[in-house]
């Protein structure tokens, strides 16, 4: 089974490419932003429960986030494997991920982490602020502190699996399709 993290800041692309590896080597997607909409607004007993955090203005607790993760999974056992995106964002949810994998006999294949100047990043975050809606991706000092949180946060994923030797760097600049193929390059490596 292929079990792969699709990692980067803000505006690395990982979104784009995740939807082109779901359909070359037939993954399935796996998004927490995806999850908690679907849970929030079907109603769900996880998503009445985030959205108690939610509406305190906290974060949902890690263990409401591998509760839905591990629903998605548990829904579809017969895939060939995994895209999480968006996921694990903190060493505890790294290991979190690792305790829900093993129980399937499973682990992660490779975090595949999109690499990106802040300066590329910034200039196709502010181009997709003008058609995606979300007023953090207008504002230049809202995406800086953004990409700050990102190195300070979340970053520490990327060593975490780095020292088990399951992290590698992808260039991710130039057109949509040679980052697949680096991309596809490192994935067909494992």
């Amino acid at each position: 089974m292929l079990n792969l993290i699709l990692f980067g800041p803000p505006g690395s692309g990982k979104g784009t490419q995740a939807e082109k590896l779901v359909e070359k080597y037939n993954l399935l997607h796996i998004s927490t932003g995806d999850l908690f909409r679907f849970n929030l607004k079907n109603n769900t007993a996880l998503g009445i429960e985030a959205k108690r955090y939610i509406d305190k203005g906290q974060l949902v607790p890690d263990e409401v986030t591998i509760r839905m993760l591990k629903q998605k999974v548990d829904e579809n056992p017969d895939v060939k494997g995994y895209i999480f995106d968006g996921f694990p964002r903190t060493i505890a949810q790294c290991e979190a991920l690792d305790t829900l994998l093993s129980e399937k006999e499973e682990s992660i294949s490779k975090l595949v982490m999109l690499d990106v100047p802040d300066s590329v990043l910034i200039e196709r975050l502010l181009e997709r602020g003008k058609t995606s809606g979300r007023a953090d991706d207008l504002d230049q000092s809202i995406i800086q502190n953004r990409l700050e949180v990102y190195k300070k946060e979340t970053f520490p994923v990327f060593d975490f699996y780095f020292n088990s030797g399951h992290s590698v760097k992808v260039w991710g600049v130039g057109t949509i399709d040679m980052i697949f193929d680096r991309l596809s390059l490192e994935i067909e490596s494992i």
